[in-house]
């Protein structure tokens, strides 16, 4: 058989990185939130004649290349970031030799779903 992902996490595998991911899911939408900030102030100078280099810009490149360092992390280990407001994720696993996702958002205690790979957060059943 073959399988879309070439890792597949356990749900104690899964689990076991949930402290790591909500430190990692804080970390990118505090960043979000700083980018979205500088995108207004950015916008707001974007008139002609107006310099739009300096500080502003140059923490705005650094905050993009701070959320591309921290989403590498979760692409390196093939998770998926489904929603990143709602902290919503999905870990490739194989449940009785079918390729699925255990499904997990932010606020819950453990990885407790799986769904199919193309149900989604509708499909999600209990494990």
């Amino acid at each position: 058989m073959e399988f879309r992902y070439t890792k597949h996490y356990t749900r104690e595998e899964a689990s076991a990185l949930l402290p790591q991911l909500r430190a990692w899911l804080k970390r990118l939408n505090d960043l979000r939130a700083d980018l979205e900030r500088y995108d207004k102030r950015i916008g707001g100078l974007m008139n002609p004649g107006h310099d739009v280099g300096g500080d502003l810009v140059n923490n705005w490149i650094r905050t993009l290349s701070f959320m591309q360092e921290v989403l590498a992390e979760f692409q390196r280990r093939e998770i998926l970031i489904k929603d990143l407001e709602r902290g919503l994720l999905d870990f490739p696993s194989v449940i009785e030799g079918r390729e699925v996702f255990l499904c997990w958002e932010q606020g819950e205690d453990d990885v407790e779903f799986w769904h199919d790979l193309d149900a989604g957060y509708g499909g999600r059943e209990h494990l």
